[in-house]
């Protein structure tokens, strides 16, 4: 039952009470009936969180059906290894206050452990911490503030994190928050986060709701739809207790024997809800005849018996909500203490108030709800003024923020003069908590009352276009992008022509539709507010024009116009540094870092890049932003373990500033791409994983979800990989058109899909980009470049009717190749251009013949076998020098090629390359480790296998573990050749040929190469 703990009155046995001369034990049954699987289910999920598996649990049910005793007997029964915060969601109409259950759960844990165990605990994020509990000050007055401009959201919601991780090392941690139906959208979006960045904690959610107040278009809806689909979320709703559960709690209830008929009675009448069995049999034992006939009769009927200023104390508190302090209904009540306390007495005998601590809370919502219902229209206003003005005088201490409840109880009192100013008081409140979902919908409020209150902007401190500014502001940085853009354009109809206010809305209104990934008008829509701006020198103007400039340079940068950014960030540079702007001088000089890079000046670049950095010292969001730009330009430069280095300190700092959401995310996408390219497959995993379990904006869930599918399809799953894009290609086509990194990464992603599904046309089509005459950017030209190649070669390999579908025939082909031999010749200069040009010239050498192919091959073998190429081209090339060497006729090197490619891309996990492998090797009846043999390979392999046959015949098993390459390298061993020589021969790295060899060592347990050959020797 939706019941409290009961209450511990003194002077009043509750007990037991006379109820018409029908004894009860109690309002409450001392047994919980019914629910013992429900127990069972929370113990167990509550064992998985002691072991380190954090899980939520949502609990759903009709009022009344026993969802909070169930977790009042579940808490009861707990171990001394855990501990409960409790928190519950606060009835404040259609904008409730912030926090409001996350507030209570944390004061709850400082009043256990105190301030300074918490704050301690919280580490780096204690500032939001404070920023939520402002009564903390006290304890800690020297704490910084949070940064200035920084994402205040995500560093709460990962200060919260950090807590409740670090606590549940010592003590397993159940965090209980009750009512979701009423739950405020900064909760909402708190719990989003934690039940997905708390996976390596010993945490265990649990969440409470009611079924029917949770309607279509109900935020909580949308919510819980959404949460199904995470593993670690379990969802249960209670059911109503069977004739045989009510019967055996109504005995539990009643003192007497009940007959059969009053039983019966109970279950007819209750339908088995528990709360209504306990209110049935507390009324008058259910004698036939004396039922209420409605709901509202039965929740009423305890009230109705009181005596009239009870009743009126008890619409009082119905007014101020489920529960209501002492001190607070002592300030609200006219009358007499005595006269209160009487009747608090009699209402909590009559079981129709609870008491906890020092709250009087209602035994029921139900029971709330159905006398809030019974006020009277003037009642109801008197009562709410009286709220408001006890809120107004509680507020003078300067420790509680409650300009929400000020708003809401003077909205109720319908006194709109009075609630203006306390809105726009509770939007500032909300935004200085961070809840900036609840300072939108504040705002919204405050911007309805605008005409109806006596001289708003004086009041408010500001014009109404400002006001709108800032609710668009909050409304974007909650995640609500398409009401943002609405209400600035509402403000834009409503603002002049000209000046500040027009050009900071234009501005926003293109920083909104970048932060979801429309950014195709943002150029358009930046120009036009440095057109707003005009000739405005004063200092305002000049810093709103500086940060403009650096963001139409920025957007100019993203979509590839390198020569138009310079001119605005060189400007936004200069406009910077004379106003000592130093994060907009260092966002300028980043993009003039970038910019630098892309022309190929990478010396200046480096620089640049150095001078970004001194700028940003002492600005966190400054500095992340050259973690970004540095560790991307590492990686286009093929610098891989260095762009990880960058990308994983960058990291480190989002998460420490709270920013893991957002910067952290794109950082954590810098990160996956080196990694990829590295073959750490797992720690690529495990950063996609994370950033996307984190739910990130759009366009940084699109960079995941790329570098995911990338890596799917080279570890040989292209089917699985084309799935993965289904669910982003809605915002991936808007990024694309003003994207240009985005658009080549995602043209190359496509085609190299569509390569390996068949679909030649559609690949060669998705190549289409770099003929398209756009903005070039080396770094994701040339990658794309490779895969045209690659999609030509395989169309010249096909039969004719694959290459109509295509659209080449011979013609086409030849101007095809030729197209893309003057692209190429374009790009400028790149450190790690040798390895993709003799890629591509591999590729196009299927035009020629097969001596020429072969000898491109090799070089690309060569080539490839660099730290800057990507984990993937050494076991590609080696195997297409294989298809070369077959094709010219030599199977004995075609037969080693193949299997060096199988063996490499077996150690690196490049499945798709081995599933290559195993099907040409098939098809040509090759003898290769991991591929099907055919009916010739013993023959036509015997001279390359002598190993393989000693082996054979030998009882040797080291040998006989060992694979056809590592046999291949113990030959040449057995030669006295060196590791350089190895490779020469086989066309691998000295690098890759040492790894070979300390393998066989391993193997074969030798502790020298002497050793290894003299075992071969014996062999022979």
């Amino acid at each position: 039952m939706d019941v409290l703990p009961e209450p511990v009155v003194p002077g009043i046995d509750v007990g037991r009470a006379w109820h018409d001369g029908m004894v009860t034990t109690s309002m409450s049954s001392p047994e919980m009936v019914g629910r013992q699987a429900d127990l069972s289910w929370l113990e167990g999920l509550l064992e998985e969180a002691r072991e380190g598996a954090p899980r939520t649990v949502v609990l759903g049910g009709e009022a009344g059906i026993g969802k909070t005793r169930l977790l009042r007997e579940f808490a009861t029964g707990l171990a001394t290894d855990v501990r409960v915060l409790f928190g519950q969601c606060v009835d404040l109409g259609e904008v409730a206050a912030p926090y409001a259950p996350v507030k209570a759960a944390l004061r709850g844990l400082v009043a256990e452990l105190g301030p300074e165990a918490v704050l301690e605990a919280v580490g780096p994020g204690r500032a939001s911490i404070l920023a939520l509990l402002p009564e903390l000050h006290a304890v800690a007055p020297e704490a910084p503030a949070l940064p200035a401009g920084a994402a205040g959201t995500g560093q709460l919601h990962e200060a919260i994190a950090v807590l409740l991780e670090t606590l549940s090392r010592d003590q397993v941690i159940v965090l209980v928050i009750e009512d979701l139906h009423w739950i405020d959208m900064a909760s909402l979006s708190l719990l989003r986060f934690l039940m997905r960045a708390l996976t390596s904690s010993r945490v265990l959610i649990v969440l409470t709701y009611r079924t029917e107040d949770i309607g279509r278009g109900h935020p909580v809806r949308g919510f819980l739809s959404e949460i199904e689909r995470d593993r670690w979320v379990e969802r249960r709703e209670l059911s109503r207790l069977t004739k045989a559960q009510v019967r055996k709690l109504a005995r539990r209830l009643i003192a007497e024997s009940p007959t059969d008929h009053a039983l019966d009675t109970i279950y007819r009448r209750s339908e088995g809800v528990p709360f209504f069995i306990e209110e049935l049999v507390g009324i008058d034992g259910c004698r036939d005849g004396s039922m209420p006939d409605t709901l509202r009769d039965l929740l009423l009927a305890r009230y109705e018996r009181l005596s009239e200023p009870t009743q009126q104390v008890l619409r009082l508190i119905s007014t101020g909500g489920v529960r209501i302090s002492h001190d607070l209904l002592d300030r609200v009540h006219h009358g007499d203490a005595d006269e209160l306390e009487r009747a608090a007495r009699e209402a909590v005998l009559a079981g129709v108030l609870t008491i906890d601590g020092d709250d009087y809370v209602f035994r029921h919502a139900l029971v709330r709800e159905a006398i809030l219902d019974d006020l009277l229209p003037g009642e109801r206003g008197r009562f709410h003024a009286r709220y408001a003005e006890a809120y107004e005088t509680l507020t003078a201490t300067g420790t509680r923020r409650l300009a929400a409840e000020i708003s809401f109880h003077w909205l109720g009192a319908r006194d709109a003069e009075r609630a203006f100013p306390a809105t726009v008081q509770a939007m500032a409140e909300a935004r200085a908590a961070t809840a900036y979902a609840t300072a939108a919908q504040l705002g919204e409020r405050a911007i309805e009352l605008w005409d109806v209150v006596a001289d708003p902007e004086r009041v408010a401190g500001m014009d109404k276009i400002e006001l709108m500014g800032r609710t668009a502001s909050h409304l974007r940085n909650a995640g609500e992008s398409e009401r943002s853009l609405a209400v600035i354009k509402a403000a834009l109809d409503e603002c002049p022509d000209e000046g500040l206010q027009a050009a900071r809305l234009l501005r926003d209104q293109a920083l909104t539709l970048s932060s979801v990934g429309r950014s195709g008008k943002a150029v358009a829509l930046l120009r036009e507010a440095l057109e707003r701006l005009g000739d405005a020198d004063d200092p305002i103007s000049r810093d709103l024009r500086a940060t403009v400039l650096s963001a139409l340079a920025g957007r100019l940068m993203v979509a590839g116009f390198i020569d138009e950014a310079a001119a605005p960030a060189r400007e936004a540079l200069e406009l910077a540094v004379e106003l000592g702007a130093a994060r907009t001088a260092s966002v300028a000089k980043n993009i003039q870092a970038v910019s630098l890079t892309v022309t190929g000046d990478i010396e200046e670049s480096i620089e640049a890049f150095e001078e970004a950095k001194r700028l940003a010292e002492g600005d966190p969001p400054a500095m992340l932003r050259y973690w970004v730009n540095t560790s991307d330009k590492e990686y286009l430069l093929g610098r891989h373990r260095s762009a990880v280095d960058f990308a994983e300190q960058g990291l480190a700092r989002a998460r420490a500033q709270g920013l893991e959401r957002s910067t952290g995310v794109l950082l954590a996408g810098n990160a996956v791409d080196p990694l990829i390219a590295l073959g750490e497959w797992e720690r690529a995993d495990a950063l996609i994983e994370r950033g996307l379990a984190l739910d990130p904006p759009p366009p940084f869930r699109v960079y995941l979800t790329l570098a995911r599918a990338r890596a799917k399809l080279w570890r040989g799953d292209p089917m699985g990989a084309l799935a993965m894009l289904t669910p982003v290609r809605e915002p991936l086509a808007h990024m694309v058109v003003d994207d240009n990194q985005t658009r080549l990464g995602a043209s190359r992603l496509t085609a190299e899909l569509l390569l390996e599904t068949g679909d030649l046309a559609g690949a060669w089509r998705a190549c289409g980009e770099l003929f398209a005459g756009g903005p070039l950017a080396p770094g994701y030209d040339w990658p794309l470049a490779w895969t045209a190649a690659r999609v030509l070669a395989m169309i010249v390999r096909s039969d004719e009717s694959s290459r109509e579908a295509a659209g080449m025939d011979g013609d086409a082909l030849a101007e095809a190749v030729e197209r893309l031999r003057e692209v190429v010749d374009g790009f400028v200069v790149w450190p790690n251009t040798p390895v993709w040009r003799a890629k591509i010239d591999a590729e196009l050498s299927e035009f020629d013949g097969p001596e020429v192919r072969v000898e491109a091959w090799r070089e690309a073998v060569r080539a490839v076998d660099a730290p800057e190429a990507h984990v993937f081209s050494l076991p590609y090339a080696t195997y297409r020098l294989g298809e070369a060497e077959l094709a010219a006729g030599d199977r004995q090197a075609a037969r080693a090629s193949l299997q060096a490619a199988r063996d490499l891309a077996e150690a690196t996990g490049v499945t798709l390359v081995a599933q290559h492998v195993d099907r040409v090797a098939k098809a040509a009846g090759l003898a290769v480790t991991g591929a099907a043999t055919g009916s010739e390979a013993e023959s036509a392999d015997a001279p390359a296998r002598s190993v393989d046959a000693a082996a054979e015949a030998s009882a040797d098993p080291g040998i006989a573990e060992l694979t056809a390459r590592e046999r291949q390298v113990l030959d040449l061993i057995a030669e006295g050749l060196s590791n350089r020589q190895i490779g020469e021969r086989l066309f691998i790295s000295g690098k890759t040929a040492s790894v070979h060899v300390s393998a066989i060592l391993r193997k074969l347990g030798a502790s020298t190469r002497t050793e290894a050959a003299v075992r071969v020797g014996a062999l022979r």
